[in-house]
């Protein structure tokens, strides 16, 4: 059976007594009723890992020796989704949760043309990321951006691909295609679809359009379909 997983930002990198934040105390001890010299995993989501072992428990300081530590590298190149605000908030919220249980390392909330609505709420969204980060036994926590527009994403530097989906005609690659090697930065636009002129402004920039299927999908359904081709290109 696995122990409880944990997040907690501020890890030490070396062995010793660890106070819990009270978020982790308090499922630790009220929640999960767990007592001295039970284990527990904990990650600061930056690839460090390491297993703790209650001393004491408490509702708001629960205290653990911390042991076994390990420092993950990343195998493979970091992809990253972005993503129109959608009318819908639950809606992107489900998307940020699936998605980082698939493992993609970076979200753009993007504000294009067509966005309709934008609603950030970024300390429920990290949230949320923590919160699939652990269920999906993972170590490294998404990087969730503050919210940009699409004109000036697609002018910053970038490392590897862009790429854009749209439903427009014209031609297209499969993501499979696409150098697994490089990262990916993958533009998903809003339930208007990508304008025109963005798609020009994309092109332009240097983006390789990509196909996502032959259905009409939703912004969020488009999203998942990404994650899950460019993490198994």
């Amino acid at each position: 059976m696995d122990i409880p997983f944990f997040y907690e930002a501020d890890l030490p990198v070396t062995p010793g007594l660890f106070t819990l934040s009270e978020e982790s105390s308090k499922h630790c001890s009220v929640v999960l009723r767990m007592q001295p010299g039970e284990s527990i995993s904990l990650t600061n989501g930056l690839g460090l890992s390491c297993i703790g072992k209650l001393v004491s428990a408490d509702k708001k300081k629960t205290v653990v020796q911390l042991f076994d530590h390990k420092q993950e590298s990343r195998t493979n190149p970091q992809n990253s989704i972005a993503i129109s605000f959608v009318k819908n908030a639950a809606r992107m919220e489900w998307f940020l949760e699936k998605a980082t249980e698939i493992g993609i390392d970076a979200f753009y909330p993007l504000i294009a043309e067509r966005t309709e609505r934008t609603h950030f709420k970024k300390e429920r969204w990290e949230h949320i990321l923590v919160s699939a980060m652990l269920q999906s036994k993972q170590v490294f926590k998404p990087v969730l951006h503050e919210p940009v527009e699409f004109k000036i994403l697609i002018q910053q530097p970038l490392e590897g691909h862009l790429l854009m989906a749209h439903c427009e005609n014209g031609p297209k690659q499969l993501i499979q295609s696409i150098d697994k090697s490089k990262p990916a930065l993958l533009l998903i636009g809003p339930e208007g679809d990508f304008s025109p002129a963005e798609i020009l402004m994309a092109e332009k920039a240097g983006a390789t359009m990509i196909n996502l299927g032959v259905t009409r999908l939703r912004t969020e359904t488009a999203g998942i379909a990404a994650a899950v081709l460019l993490q198994h290109r």
